[in-house]
C-alpha cells in the first residue's frame, strides 16, 4: 500500500487502543511514523544485483513474526529523537509503535504484491489482492478520521477509522469473489478449463478489475467491472514462457537465466516475453489498463553477455492520459450502468 495509507492505519490502530498515552496525537504520530517503517527495505538494494531489491522488498520486514522487533526498533529510534520531548516512558513509546507496525504487513497482503507474512517459516509470498495500492476511496476518510481523533482528542474516531477499514477490506473480498466468479463465467463460456486464475483490481478502485488465467500454454487477459452493472472486457492472449523457445541461445547456467527464474518466482510464473521488444520478460498481471498487456515493469536479457552478467531491471511508463482516459471510461460507464 503506499505509504500514507501505511502510516495512517498505523495512526488509527495506535490511537484505538487504549493506552497509557494520554495525547491521541502523540499516539497518532508514534503509529504513523512506524506504520511506514517496514518499507524501509527498500534500502536492501545492490547495484551490482538488480533484483535483489525485489527478493527483499516486503520480505522478513513485513512477516508477522517480525513486528515486536520492528515494533522495538521503532521505539528505540523515536524514544531517542522524540519520545523524551513528549514526555513519554519507553513502554509507551514502544506499545504505540509496535501496533502501528504490526498494521503494515496485513495491508500489504490485502494487495495483489505477495508479502512474506509467514516467514521464517515459510518463504511463500501471500497476496489476497482485495485492494489497490493506491485507493482514495479507501485513505481519505481513513486520514481524516485520525485527524480528527488527534485534535477532538476523541477516541471514537480512531474507532470509526478502524471501522471504515474493516467495511472496505470486506467490500474489497466481495469485490475480488464477484470478480473470480466472473472470470470463470468468461473461460467456460470461451471452452476453456484453466489451470490457474488471478484476479487483481485495476488502479484505484474495486469496480474494475484484471483478470488473468492460464490454458494451454497461454494466458488469458481480460477485464470485468462488478457491481450492480456488472460487466465484461475482452483483452487478449499470449504465450506463457518457455525459455527453450522463446530464448533459445540463453546458457541454463548463465546469471541471466538464473535471473528469469528469480522474477518467475516473485511473478507466481506469470510470466511472457514481450513481442514488442524482443528479450523483455515481463509480468503479465500487471498493466494500467487491466485488460492490455503492457508491461510496468521487467527483466532484459542479452545474447552477448557474459555469463556471469545479471538481467536489466527495467520500469516502464505509458502516457498517462490515454492510459488514464481508457481506464476512466470504463469506470465511468459502470458508474452511468448503476
Amino acid at each position: 500500500m503506499d505509504p500514507l495509507t501505511q502510516g495512517a492505519l498505523g495512526a488509527a490502530l495506535a490511537q484505538a487502543v487504549p493506552t497509557k498515552t494520554k495525547n491521541l496525537g502523540v499516539a497518532g504520530g508514534l503509529g504513523f511514523i512506524a506504520g511506514m517503517a517496514a518499507d524501509l527495505d527498500v534500502l536492501i538494494r545492490s547495484s551490482a544485483d538488480p533484483l535483489l531489491f525485489l527478493e527483499y522488498h516486503r520480505h522478513f520486514t513485513h512477516s508477522l513474526a517480525f513486528i515486536p522487533v520492528g515494533g522495538l526498533l521503532c521505539a528505540l529510534a523515536i524514544q531517542y529523537v522524540l519520545g523524551r520531548r513528549w514526555q513519554l516512558t519507553f513502554l509507551q513509546t514502544f506499545v504505540c509503535c509496535t501496533l502501528g507496525y504490526g498494521t503494515h504487513a496485513l495491508l500489504d497482503a490485502s494487495t495483489s504484491y505477495g508479502t512474506t507474512l509467514l516467514w521464517p517459516f515459510s518463504e511463500d509470498r501471500l497476496s489476497w489482492s482485495i485492494v489497490p495500492i493506491i485507493d482514495l476511496l479507501f485513505t481519505v476518510p481513513l486520514v481524516t478520521l485520525c485527524v480528527l481523533a488527534a485534535l477532538r482528542q476523541t477516541r471514537a474516531f480512531a474507532w470509526a477509522a478502524m471501522l471504515w477499514v474493516g467495511i472496505y477490506l470486506s467490500l474489497g473480498v466481495l469485490q475480488h469473489n464477484a470478480a473470480l466468479s466472473m472470470a470463470k463465467q468468461v473461460a467456460t463460456s470461451r471452452g476453456h478449463s484453466p489451470t490457474r486464475f488471478e484476479v487483481k483490481p485495476s488502479f484505484a478502485n474495486i469496480l474494475l478489475w484484471k483478470t488473468v488465467y492460464e490454458t494451454s500454454g497461454h494466458f488469458h487477459v481480460d477485464a470485468v467491472r462488478v457491481g450492480l452493472s456488472p460487466e465484461y472486457f475482452d483483452g487478449t492472449v499470449i504465450p506463457k514462457l518457455d525459455v527453450t523457445r522463446d530464448l533459445p541461445w540463453l546458457d541454463a547456467k548463465s546469471q541471466q537465466a538464473k535471473d528469469i527464474q528469480r522474477f518467475s518466482v516473485f511473478s507466481k510464473a506469470f510470466v511472457a516475453e514481450d513481442h514488442e521488444v524482443p528479450n523483455r520478460i515481463f509480468d503479465v498481471r500487471y498493466s494500467f489498463v487491466p485488460n492490455e498487456i503492457r508491461p510496468l515493469w521487467s527483466v532484459e536479457v542479452s545474447p552477448t553477455a557474459e555469463l556471469d552478467t545479471h538481467a536489466a531491471y527495467r520500469t516502464h511508463r505509458e502516457n498517462p492520459r490515454e492510459s488514464f482516459g481508457r481506464l476512466w471510461q470504463m469506470l465511468c460507464c459502470s458508474v452511468a450502468g448503476e
